[in-house]
């Protein structure tokens, strides 16, 4: 794999528009870069960066479902607030989920595309062209579902399905577009912290 991203510091927290590492196909290689979260929205409804995707079969993202746009974002944690604002604090905890306590690494399904917009804020534009990414998301399954019921993200656990995802037709490689077995996941970490402050020790 080509690496062209360098060592890189812990990154205990990544949000809408930040950069971050992901992976694509590169030729016959495939690649560590990095790209700004956050897919353009659909023209007919603008509004931000769309970071979630979940309707596959939408015209707006059929065409970046082919494998030269699909990419793999890998994480160790990932977090959704929680439904109802926690008693204490009156602010709705932030719950972090993971493969297990140690945190290993697994990947989003994602996607890609050159942006030639604007990033950043509107008091600090930064102008395009951008390399943006987005992830796939998916019903949620029984670990998920009582903090974020509408979805989860699609995470490939296993070299055969990153290596399906990056290199088969959509009709093969939608079969991923599901959750991870209840088992596969969990809580690991809840409470007022934006950042997965155990992903850096």
């Amino acid at each position: 794999m080509n690496r062209y991203v360098g060592n890189l510091p812990a990154m205990p927290g990544v949000f809408p528009d930040y950069p971050a590492p992901i992976v694509r196909n590169a030729g016959a290689e495939r690649e560590l870069t990095m790209m700004r979260w956050g897919m353009p929205p659909p023209p007919s409804k603008g509004g931000p960066p769309v970071t979630n995707i979940r309707n596959a079969s939408s015209p707006h993202w059929r065409g970046w479902l082919k494998p030269e746009s699909r990419c793999l974002v890998p994480v160790n944690s990932f977090a959704e607030y929680a439904p109802e604002p926690n008693p204490e604090t009156r602010k709705k905890d932030v719950v972090w989920f993971a493969l297990n306590d140690a945190r290993p690494l697994f990947l989003f399904a994602g996607i890609w595309t050159e942006f030639r917009g604007d990033r950043g804020t509107k008091s600090k534009p930064i102008p395009g062209p951008h390399n943006v990414y987005g992830f796939l998301t998916t019903a949620p399954n029984a670990v998920v579902e009582p903090i974020h019921p509408k979805a989860m993200p699609v995470i490939l656990t296993t070299d055969e399905e990153r290596d399906v995802w990056l290199r088969a037709p959509w009709d093969e490689a939608k079969a991923l577009q599901r959750p991870l077995p209840d088992d596969g996941l969990m809580i690991v970490a809840r409470g007022v912290d934006k950042e997965d402050s155990a992903t850096t020790a």
